[in-house]
């Protein structure tokens, strides 16, 4: 059993969440503190701008170092902020902020300097949890799936945890205990850049703009004709995916362009396909805070639509979790790929460990190790 930190960026480029939690990468013994921290809104329209040009990015590209190195100190902070009240921490698990995510051309990319992390804070750090999986043929994503199973346990099944980010998702838990998962369509990103377009602010807050509005049918079911909606799960999405629908709704007012695309999001989510008919679907991420949201998911799901508290879950912290927990499931070789998550073609580990600047290193790490070099885990 390790007490690791958990830390995760999302595709909302809104900030860095994260958590503390004991476990030994099968089972969670303990839920720590947890914390956030924005990102100031010139970085996070500075990440947002490397989307747009993220497939053309060199390595070296200037602005890029820029904002990973700014977005890791942030990271950083965030670690230490905690470090200060905690007795003792092993090991951080750092996602990172995903700039590009294309498994189709075998590429995924997480930008935040894990050497640069782990100096900061005097800290093994597990990182890059995506491309091993991406290499072997998954889509890379979702990962979360793990967290899930291993917190839900003595419920009823068949149920649905749905993370609404910028990109939604979802973890299907049949009834033998047998997980499934994909990402189901746009999240909040899609609203979120409307939002700013017509308003100057990151995100719709509470709802307001799309409860204002009236979603335009027609152009809902135009977007739900993309050839994505037609794949089977296991299948994932980049942040970007979906920037056409920004266009789709511009003729529409600011209200019913947010209607429209609230509606898309939960009407991708009602007709992606499951095994079978969940009992409950529990709600996680940014957007179990729009009512609109939530009350379109109660019309068009059957089950009840709960937010993942009503199971005594952070929906909060539950991604920065998550990352603690894989990074031991890292650690100890265990899968973080499968066919029914994310499609690989076998259950595979992945991640890697950066020790830089520990001296000696930790002993349960492991004996081989060199100090301040990175290490494949798959």
């Amino acid at each position: 059993m390790l007490t690791t930190i958990g830390l995760m960026s999302g595709t909302s480029l809104d900030g860095v969440d994260a958590a503390i939690i004991e476990t030994d990468g099968e089972r969670v013994f303990s839920h720590g503190a947890r914390l956030s921290l924005p990102y100031a809104p010139e970085l996070r329209q500075r990440a947002r701008a490397l989307l747009d040009r993220a497939a053309g990015l060199a390595l070296d590209d200037p602005e890029l170092l820029a904002v990973e190195r700014e977005i890791t100190l942030r990271h950083a902070e965030a670690v230490n902020a905690l470090l200060a009240g905690a007795p003792h921490v092993d090991v951080i698990g750092f996602h990172g902020q995903t700039i590009l995510h294309a498994p189709a051309s075998r590429r995924t990319w997480q930008i935040g300097d894990a050497t640069l992390l782990s100096a900061e804070t005097g800290l093994p750090v597990v990182h890059d949890f995506r491309s091993a999986d991406v290499a072997a043929g998954g889509q890379g994503a979702p990962l979360a799936p793990w967290y899930h199973a291993a917190l839900f346990h003595g419920g009823d099944r068949p149920v649905a945890i749905l993370n609404i980010g910028g990109v939604a998702n979802l973890t299907f838990i049949d009834a033998d205990g047998a997980v499934h998962a994909c990402d189901t369509g746009p999240g909040n990103a899609l609203l979120d850049d409307w939002a700013f377009r017509h308003t100057g602010v990151a995100c719709d807050f509470d709802g307001a703009l799309a409860a204002a509005g009236t979603p335009n049918r027609d152009i809902t079911e135009r977007l739900l004709s993309d050839p994505y909606f037609s794949l089977p799960p296991p299948k994932s999405l980049d942040r970007l995916s979906f920037v056409a629908a920004l266009e789709a709704v511009q003729d529409c007012s600011p209200e019913d362009g947010a209607a429209t695309l609230a509606a898309f999001t939960v009407e991708a989510i009602r007709r992606t396909p499951l095994p079978n008919q969940p009992l409950a679907w529990y709600v996680c991420g940014g957007g179990r805070h729009n009512p609109v949201l939530m009350e379109g998911l109660r019309r068009a799901l059957q089950g009840a639509v709960l937010p993942v508290e009503h199971l005594g879950w952070d929906g909060d912290a539950l991604e920065a979790e998550c990352f603690g927990f894989l990074a031991v499931r890292a650690l100890r070789k265990l899968p973080l790929s499968a066919p029914a998550v994310t499609g690989a073609p076998v259950s595979i580990s992945g991640g890697r460990l950066t020790c830089a600047g520990l001296a000696p290193i930790p002993k349960w790490i492991g004996a081989g190790l060199e100090l301040g070099n990175t290490h494949d885990m798959s």
